[in-house]
């Protein structure tokens, strides 16, 4: 099993336009350090899922036929704008997994093209796709949202944004099942006390928690980048700040 971390990036994205921050200053000197909207591609077994549906050249980055389905942590704009034009493509008919959102975005559900909703996910009711079994995890945001819990058996990969902390039952789950590595919404620096997303404090918290787990920092905004520049040697030796296209293998 692969996950490659195709966006790294929170809502504002980096370099933010406008900004002289040092760290947007940075990502445009050098690509390596932007970041697009927050999203990633599960592979396994040669089948590929989208983990949110953003990526502004989805076209070209995943050709037809190249995808088995897609699993949504919810929808806000930033998460599944690109299913809007996606849904017009000649294709067969591709499963979208989903949280319990009546509401969706905007016309998906009445106009859904070739994206084939599944009935709405259940957080810690497994669901078995192959060999692949796939745990959604309840999450804290402003709207109905899931973290995946991706398990084989040479291991699991945890993928948790957006979310403020983790709830008791999903935090369980890990508990049980410890990951290799949590992805980890971690949007903000240490001072900000934002409602939907974590800040690096209560990230490393949660981490020293589950030490025999690596924890990657995604959802990334360039406040954060910011901090991270000003103080390089603020992170737990089990946590990470994660990037653009980076790769992790069970």
């Amino acid at each position: 099993m692969k996950l490659t971390l195709v966006g790294t990036g929170n809502v504002q994205a980096s370099p933010l336009y406008g900004c002289e921050c040092l760290a947007c200053q940075r990502a445009r000197k050098y690509p390596s350090y932007a970041r697009k909207l927050c999203s990633a591609l599960l592979e396994s077994e040669g089948k590929q899922w989208l983990i949110d549906a953003n990526h502004p050249l989805w076209a070209s980055r995943f050709p037809a036929h190249s995808l088995s389905g897609i699993f949504l942590t919810h929808y806000h704009m930033d998460h599944v704008q690109a299913l809007f034009n996606m849904r017009w493509a000649i294709h067969p008919r591709l499963p979208v997994y989903q949280p319990d959102d009546p509401k969706g975005c905007d016309d998906l559900f009445k106009h859904p093209g070739i994206l084939d909703f599944q009935p709405p996910l259940k957080a810690n009711q497994a669901i078995h796709l192959d060999h692949l079994r796939v745990i959604p995890l309840a999450l804290n945001h402003s709207k109905p949202c899931l973290g995946y819990l991706f398990c084989v058996p040479q291991g699991r990969i945890a993928y948790l944004t957006d979310t403020k902390g983790i709830p008791d039952s999903s935090w369980q789950q890990l508990l049980r099942q410890p990951p290799k590595y949590v992805v980890i919404d971690c949007s903000n620096p240490p001072s900000s006390k934002a409602k939907n997303h974590n800040n690096l404090s209560e990230v490393l918290e949660l981490a020293h928690a589950l030490p025999d787990s690596h924890w990657l920092l995604t959802h990334i905004g360039h406040e954060l980048d910011d901090y991270l520049l000003e103080h390089p040697d603020c992170l737990s030796p089990n946590v990470s700040v994660a990037h653009d296209e980076q790769c992790l293998s069970l």
